[in-house]
């Protein structure tokens, strides 16, 4: 269980930014196969609430867990990282 102000982050890269305030982000994550200990890229696509509409398609940023905004959105974006080129 997370301590109380302690809340979960993570950072990707903006895949769509066509909605209004809300953005979707790619997390990747690497796991190890159990059997043949390769390492294998999985990916999580998280929707972020960008108030601002400061996001670009391809922007690297850092979001973080909150409260449900809609049905599907509890991420808010923290800062970008890296602009896309």
């Amino acid at each position: 269980m997370n301590e109380v102000g302690k809340t979960r982050s993570a950072s990707g890269r903006v895949v769509s930014n066509k909605m209004d305030k809300t953005i979707a982000v790619t997390v990747e994550r690497r796991i190890k196969h159990p059997l043949y200990k390769k390492y294998i890229r999985r990916s999580t696509r998280l929707l972020a609430h960008d108030a601002g509409n400061d996001c670009q398609e391809g922007d690297m940023v850092v979001i973080e867990e909150c409260r449900p905004l809609s049905k599907n959105k509890s991420w808010r974006l923290v800062k970008i990282v890296e602009r896309a080129v």
